[in-house]
C-alpha cells in the first residue's frame, strides 16, 4: 500500500467528516500518530488544503506537528514553518546513548541535542520534547543527567511517561522471558517526583501528570483533550469525540483505504451513557492543574462526589492528597502521583 493512497484516503475522510464538529471554529490542529515529518512538502500542504477549504480555522491556532529527531533536518524544519506549523513535539526520549539503543530508536544524543538547536534557529518558539522514565537500568542518577540535558535545550514544553511494558511488543516478549524486568510502580513514581521537583526549581508548571510548560506554552490541543471538548481524529486508528460518542477508525491501513475509497468511514461508534460522561470527566480533570469543576459535574451530570463519596473526598484532604476551593476538587502533587487510583475510587457504576 502506497503512503499516496493513504494520504489521498485521509483526504477523503476530512471530506466524508467535514461537519462532525458542527461549524466550530478549529482552535488545534495536531499532526500525530506514526512519524508524520516525513510527509513531504506537497503532501503536508495537500492535507492542509483540505482542511483550511473544509473547516473554519482560528487564525491564532495552535498547529503541533509530532516529529523524530532523525526526521528533523534544517529544510525539513524550513518547510515545517512554510507549511504553517507553529508546534513541534519532539520524541526526544532520552539523552542517553545505551538508553536509545535498548529504546530501539534511530537517533542518537548528539542528534536529539542538534535538532532542537536546529528548531530554534528555523523559527520554531513553541518546542515539546518526550522523555521516558522507568526503564530498566535507568538509575536515577542518569535520569536527573537526561532532564538537565533536556533543560538546557530549553524547550517550552516538556511531556514524560513511564515506560510501559506491554504483552505483545518486543519489550512484552523480553519480560516474558526474564530477559527485563519491569521497573516497579513505587520506583517509577519516585522518578517522576524528580522530575517534577526538578522543573518547578526552573519554572515549569505541572499543568497535567505528564505535562510541564513554562508560562503560557500549556498545550492547548492536550489541554482541550483534559477540558472534554470536542475534537476529529481522521486516518487509521484516529479517535474522534462529539461529546455523545466516540468514533474509532480501524487501525489497518489497506482496510481503512479500502473503505474510505468507498465513501464509507471504517470506523466503530460506542455511545457515551450518563455514567461514562461523569466518569470521562472525572479521569481527566483530575489529572490537570485546574481539576475538577464540581459546579459542572452537578449541572451537566446530577452527580456530586462530595455527597455520594463524602467520606472518601475528606480522607483525600485529611491526607493532604487533595483540597476543595472555589468548588472545585484539585489534586495536590502527592495526589496527583495517584490520580488514575483517585479517579477509579470516584467511577459512578452503572445501576
Amino acid at each position: 500500500l502506497s503512503r499516496q493512497k493513504t494520504i489521498q484516503a485521509i483526504g477523503r475522510e476530512l471530506l466524508l467528516q467535514k461537519d462532525y464538529l458542527g461549524g466550530e471554529k478549529i482552535q488545534t490542529i495536531y499532526f500525530g500518530g506514526g512519524t508524520p515529518s516525513i510527509l513531504s512538502e506537497k503532501e503536508l500542504d495537500s492535507l492542509l488544503e483540505v482542511i483550511h477549504s473544509n473547516f473554519p480555522i482560528s487564525p491564532d491556532s495552535e498547529f503541533t506537528l509530532e516529529a523524530n529527531p532523525d526526521d528533523l533536518t534544517v529544510e525539513k524544519l524550513r518547510q515545517l514553518r512554510r507549511a504553517g506549523i507553529n508546534r513541534l513535539s519532539i520524541g526526544i526520549q532520552s539523552f542517553d546513548d545505551e538508553v536509545l539503543r535498548y529504546l530501539n530508536r534511530a537517533h542518537d544524543s548528539v542528534m536529539a541535542s542538534r535538532c532542537v538547536h536546529s528548531a530554534h534557529e528555523a523559527g520554531f518558539d513553541n518546542i515539546s520534547v518526550d522523555l521516558i522514565y522507568a526503564i530498566p537500568k535507568l538509575d536515577n542518577a542518569r535520569w536527573k543527567e537526561a532532564i538537565d540535558e533536556a533543560l538546557q535545550l530549553d524547550p517550552q514544553h516538556i511531556s514524560s511517561y513511564a515506560l510501559t511494558i506491554e504483552e505483545k511488543t518486543v519489550y512484552g516478549k523480553w519480560a516474558a522471558r526474564g530477559k527485563i524486568k519491569a521497573v516497579d510502580d513505587d520506583a517509577a513514581a519516585y522518578q517522576l517526583q524528580i522530575l517534577v521537583d526538578i522543573l518547578e526549581t526552573h519554572a515549569y508548571e505541572q499543568y497535567e501528570v505528564s505535562n510541564f510548560s513554562k508560562p503560557g506554552f500549556q498545550s492547548q490541543h492536550n489541554s482541550n483533550y483534559w477540558k472534554n471538548k470536542n475534537y476529529l481524529g481522521v486516518g487509521p486508528s484516529a479517535h474522534s469525540y462529539n461529546g455523545l460518542s466516540r468514533q474509532y477508525n480501524i487501525s489497518n491501513n489497506h482496510l481503512y483505504v479500502d473503505s474510505i475509497q468507498s465513501m464509507k468511514i471504517p470506523s466503530s461508534v460506542e455511545i457515551l451513557t450518563r455514567e461514562d460522561k461523569i466518569n470521562e470527566y472525572l479521569l481527566t480533570s483530575l489529572r490537570t492543574a485546574w481539576g475538577v469543576n464540581l459546579a459542572v459535574l452537578r449541572q451537566d451530570y446530577g452527580f456530586d462526589p462530595l455527597n455520594t463519596h463524602q467520606q472518601y473526598v475528606r480522607i483525600l484532604v485529611d491526607r493532604q492528597l487533595a483540597t476543595i476551593k472555589n468548588d472545585t476538587l484539585i489534586l495536590s502533587k502527592s495526589g496527583l502521583l495517584l490520580a488514575d487510583k483517585i479517579a477509579s475510587d470516584l467511577f459512578v457504576i452503572a445501576p
